[in-house]
C-alpha cells in the first residue's frame, strides 16, 4: 500500500457542446476546485493537466496551457496524455509528486472541446498507429466497437437488447438529478428501442455522446490537508495504470490481431479485471467494502461489462445484478450515479477525474438527491486506449 492523499477540493465545468475553447472549461474548473479546497492559485506548488490532442496545438502543452491561463507564478509543471485515461495518469502523475514531497499541493485539471459525431483519428497515413488502422482497414469506428463487445455479451453470456437499454434507463434517471450533466431527462425502455440502430445490437441512446466539459482536483499531502482543511478529508487510496499482459487471447479494439498463446499461457485474467484487482491490492480493499463505483459507460453493453471486471458479481452475472436492482440508487453497490457518460457524454481527458469528482461528493454527503447513503469508500474505472489501465480508489 501506497500512502494517501487528501482531496482538498474538486470543480467541474458543466458538460455541453458549448463551442468555446477547452482552456475555457478546465480554468472554470479549476477555479471552481480551488474555491472548494479554500485556496488560492498562488498555493499550488504544482499543475498537472491531462492532455486533449484535438483541440490544436496548445493540447499537447495542457499542464503549461492552464498555468499560463491561470497566471504565471512559477509552479511545476506536468502534462499527461493517456487517451481515456488521461485523468487518472495526470491523477496518479500528481499524487507521485506529493508522496515524493515535491509539493504540497497540486491541481489536476483536464478539459475537451470534443468534435461532433464519433472520435476518429487525425489527418496523414500513420500504418505504425492501430487506432488509424482499425479506421482504415476495419472501418471499425467507435460505435464498431461498442457494437462487438455487445454481440460478444449476448453470445456468451446471454445478455439481450433489453438488458443494454436498463442501463440507460437507470443511469439517465440519475443524470436527471446531476446539475452538471448535459442530458437531464428521464428515458424509458421504449424509447431506447425506438432509437435508430447505430452498430447492431446498439442504439443511439445504446451510446455515449461527444461532449466538451471540465473537471479539476485539488490534491494536498494529508499533512497539509491536516493543517489547512479538513481533519478527516477525503482520500486517494490508490491509483491502477497497469499495462495488458502477454498474450491478449480475447480481441480486443482498436488492436485488430492478437498474440499467440502457442509458446506462453494466457494470463489468468483479462486487461480490464487486471486494472480492478491492481487497485484492490494498493487500496487493501475487496470489492465487498465499496460503498458506490463509477465506470466507463461509452455503452449500455460495456457497463455490464465492467461490473465483472470490478468483480461486482461472476462471471456472466452482470446483467442479473441490474435486474435485481443491486446497481441503482439504493441498491447495494450503485453505479454511476453521476448519471454516468451517457448523461455527460466524453470529454476526454477530463471523464476519469470527473469520476474522482463525483466519488469525492457522495464520500463527502454533499450529493444531494443522488447521494448515496453512507459512502465511505468508492471506485473509479476506464481505460484508455493502446492500453493504459484506469481506477482510482476513493475513502473517507
Amino acid at each position: 500500500m501506497t500512502g494517501d492523499v487528501a482531496v482538498m477540493g474538486v470543480g467541474m465545468h458543466p458538460w455541453g457542446k458549448w463551442g468555446r475553447s477547452f482552456v475555457e472549461y478546465g480554468v472554470a474548473a479549476a477555479r471552481a476546485a480551488l474555491a472548494d479546497a479554500g485556496l488560492d492559485w498562488r498555493d499550488v506548488g504544482s499543475i498537472v493537466g491531462a492532455d486533449t490532442v484535438r483541440g490544436g496545438y496548445p493540447g499537447y502543452v495542457a499542464g503549461a496551457t492552464f498555468a499560463k491561463a491561470l497566471g504565471w507564478q512559477g509552479a511545476r509543471v506536468a502534462s499527461v496524455y493517456a487517451a481515456c485515461a488521461s485523468g487518472a495518469q495526470a491523477l496518479d502523475t500528481a499524487r507521485a509528486q506529493i508522496l515524493a514531497g515535491l509539493a504540497d499541493v497540486v491541481l489536476v485539471v483536464g478539459a475537451d472541446a470534443a468534435p461532433k459525431g464519433f472520435f476518429r483519428p487525425a489527418g496523414g497515413d500513420r500504418p505504425d498507429d492501430p487506432d488509424w488502422l482499425r479506421f482504415r482497414i476495419l472501418g471499425a469506428t467507435n460505435p464498431v466497437y461498442f457494437g462487438l463487445y455487445a454481440r460478444r455479451r449476448m453470445a456468451m453470456h446471454g445478455d439481450t437488447p433489453d438488458d443494454f437499454a436498463r442501463v440507460k434507463v437507470k443511469n439517465a434517471a440519475m443524470g436527471a438529478l446531476n446539475p452538471l450533466a448535459r442530458y437531464r431527462d428521464p428515458v424509458t425502455a421504449e424509447q431506447v428501442a425506438a432509437s435508430a440502430v447505430v452498430a447492431d445490437p446498439l442504439r443511439l441512446l445504446d451510446i455515449c455522446a461527444t461532449s466538451d466539459g471540465g473537471a479539476a482536483l485539488v490534491l494536498s499531502s494529508m499533512e497539509f490537508a491536516r493543517r489547512h482543511g479538513p481533519a478527516e478529508p477525503v482520500r486517494i487510496r490508490a491509483v491502477s495504470t497497469v499495462t495488458p499482459r502477454f498474450p491478449n487471447t480475447v480481441l480486443d479494439l482498436p488492436d485488430i490481431a492478437t498474440d499467440s498463446a502457442a509458446a506462453v499461457d494466457p494470463p489468468g485474467e483479462t486487461f480490464r479485471r487486471s486494472i480492478a484487482r491492481a487497485a484492490y491490492e494498493e487500496a487493501g480493499i475487496g470489492p465487498e467494502e465499496l460503498s458506490l463505483a463509477e465506470v466507463y459507460d461509452l455503452s449500455t453493453a460495456l457497463e455490464l461489462q465492467w461490473y465483472e471486471d470490478l468483480a461486482l458479481c461472476g462471471e456472466g452475472e452482470g446483467a442479473k445484478l441490474l435486474r435485481d436492482g443491486v446497481t441503482a440508487l439504493g441498491g447495494r453497490i450503485p453505479v454511476n450515479v453521476s448519471g454516468g457518460l451517457a448523461s455527460f457524454g466524453e470529454a476526454v481527458p477530463a471523464q476519469a477525474i470527473a469520476q474522482v469528482c463525483e466519488l469525492t461528493w457522495q464520500l463527502r454527503g454533499e450529493a444531494g438527491d443522488r447521494q448515496v447513503a453512507g459512502a465511505r469508500v468508492g471506485v473509479s474505472a476506464n481505460r484508455g486506449l493502446f492500453g493504459h489501465g484506469s481506477a482510482v480508489v476513493v475513502v473517507r
